[in-house]
């Protein structure tokens, strides 16, 4: 592909998205700029905003729970809805990305 592109003379961009690790590496600002950017209604913002405030979690183990600490990146594990809301975040860049060729 990159050698039919350099024949006609166009610009290719190649981007990587690493997904091993992706939701939880996800900046809870960048999931709030997809929804909006994709046109969702701002109660519904709101509301799965209000999941991600001041969210704790705690680390089990055979000894027993750590104490509660906060966690300020990424997605919920487990949740129904975070697959949903990474895809909404990988679209949201692509549109980004079409826009800026």
């Amino acid at each position: 592909m990159q050698e039919k592109f350099r024949a006609k003379g166009k610009k290719l961009y190649f981007g990587f998205v690493d997904l091993e690790k992706a939701f939880d590496r996800v900046l809870r600002e960048v999931i709030r700029w997809a929804m909006c950017k994709l046109g969702v209604e701002e109660w519904l913002v709101l509301a799965v905003m209000s999941m991600y405030t001041d969210a704790k979690t705690v680390v089990r183990t055979v000894y027993g729970n750590s104490n509660g600490f906060g966690v300020k990146v990424g997605m919920h594990q487990g949740s129904t809805l975070s697959p949903l809301l990474f895809v909404m975040v990988m679209e949201a860049l692509s549109r980004e990305f079409r826009v800026a060729l």
